[in-house]
């Protein structure tokens, strides 16, 4: 058996290993994660991919079929519509049948509606498939944050939620070319568009590792049998002895009204409008630059990702090992809204804006698995899988806001400047909740 005896108090009470039973204890973590982020990080990358690709059909796709910008805009953001509705009862849904069947469900159901996008032809389509896709793909990243919290406790978790997040920067590096190849390449193939073959090509990922989560994936610690007897009771020891400390019992009326769970939220809020504000419009970005082939623009966008994957894991390894989150997410936000005024200063300099765009990717980029450290300290059980979703679903509001607002002030203004003005100072705001949060509620 593991031993439990070497283990004394620490300053919040929980135990804190002798050295030989933490190398131990650092050893089933490290099995853990080899065995679940890799395959997570896999599914979040085919998922990213398919929110955001419309951003790279929008190049051909807006002269194709006549939309404007602000049409765009709304379209790409109507997907968080859909996600809002549906999030909470998905997440709650899950606590109660299982990871397994739940994200199954999830992935399947919108690669499907992802590959339908090839048939649109006017807004109303367009508009109505990307709420859809959104309804569909709910559920699908506040799941995987709870999932991870019945795996890893808080201490540990950032780093783990920050590896599982470098899928999103991933998805940018490898999606952002690939899209841009496929548009190019598949151009009038069998009588379709470029972007038409990109939403099929990019759907069929997707449902071949939404059925391969039905085989791989285990619901708890308890029903992995890639797990020992004694490595089940270590994980489960130490998930019971945090949750002892959290708000297990919380009802959906009391974590609406919790003011920390609202601050939260308001945090969170900051963190999206960034990150999709950036990572729907960032090909545009580099397009307005000066550069003209998707292919270029696709390969241009894989630098701020990059930059992004490093920054996400770095800033994220430095908070769990100091055990500190709200400076470790109040210098990415201020990085991040450095990165977008700069963007906008140096707009018509390829080089330059790109350099910027890269400062705003890898701070905007940071903040969210840096962000989720602070509820997951605070919440657990049922509390947590309420809590979590209620979170995500009103910040993701920011995902509808921001497309459109960045769609709209371009149709109006023919310049993307004074939107990356507006977000940021929103992430300016994050930084300035952030600070607001008392450091020994969320520093474990």
């Amino acid at each position: 058996m593991i031993p439990t005896e070497t283990a004394h108090a620490g300053p919040d009470g929980l135990a804190v290993p002798q050295p030989h039973a933490q190398a131990r204890e650092d050893a089933v973590y490290r099995k853990v994660a080899w065995r679940l982020l890799p395959f997570l990080m896999l599914c979040y990358v085919v998922a990213y991919l398919d929110r955001v690709n419309v951003g790279f059909a929008k190049l051909n796709m807006l002269a194709d079929l006549q939309f404007s910008e602000a049409v765009y805009g709304l379209g790409a953001g109507l997907f968080f519509i859909g996600y809002f509705f549906f999030e909470v009862p998905s997440n709650l849904l899950m606590h109660r049948i299982g990871a397994k069947a739940t994200i199954s469900r999830i992935m399947i159901l919108w690669s499907l509606i992802s590959a339908a996008m090839m048939f649109v032809q006017t807004s109303t389509q367009f508009y109505v498939l990307r709420f859809l896709l959104g309804a569909a793909e709910a559920g699908f990243y506040p799941g995987m944050i709870l999932y991870l919290t019945y795996w890893f406790p808080s201490h540990r978790r950032a780093r783990m939620v920050a590896l599982f997040m470098a899928a999103i920067p991933i998805s940018g590096i490898f999606g952002g070319p690939l899209s841009g190849w496929v548009m190019e390449a598949m151009h009038g193939v069998n009588g379709l568009r470029g972007w038409q073959w990109m939403f099929v090509i990019e759907a069929v990922p997707s449902l071949l590792v939404g059925v391969a989560v039905l085989w791989y994936l285990d619901n708890n610690i308890q029903s992995a049998r890639w797990l020992t007897a004694d490595e089940k009771a270590l994980l489960e020891r130490n998930i019971a002895a945090e949750n002892a400390h959290k708000s297990a019992h919380m009802s959906l009326r009391n974590v609406v009204t919790d003011p920390r769970v609202l601050k939260m939220t308001m945090i969170c809020f900051c963190t999206v409008m960034g990150q999709y504000g950036l990572t729907f419009w960032l090909p545009t970005l580099i397009k307005q630059t000066g550069v003209k082939s998707v292919l270029d623009v696709g390969l241009l966008t894989a630098i701020p990702f990059g930059v992004a994957v490093c920054s996400m894991i770095l800033v994220s390894r430095s908070s769990d090992r100091m055990r500190e989150r709200r400076w470790h997410l109040i210098v990415p936000f201020c990085c991040a809204a450095t990165g977008l005024v700069l963007s906008a200063v140096f707009s018509h300099n390829t080089a330059l804006s790109l350099a910027a765009l890269a400062l705003a990717a890898g701070g905007s980029l940071a903040t969210s698995p840096l962000f989720w450290s602070l509820p997951t300290a605070i919440l657990s059980g049922v509390g947590a899988a309420a809590g979590i979703a209620l979170i995500n679903s009103f910040a993701n509001l920011a995902g509808f806001i921001s497309p459109y607002m960045i769609g709209l002030i371009k149709d109006a203004t023919q310049s993307t400047d004074a939107a990356m003005f507006v977000l940021a100072a929103v992430l300016l705001c994050g930084a300035l909740l952030t600070y607001s949060v008392p450091a020994k509620l969320v520093n474990k």
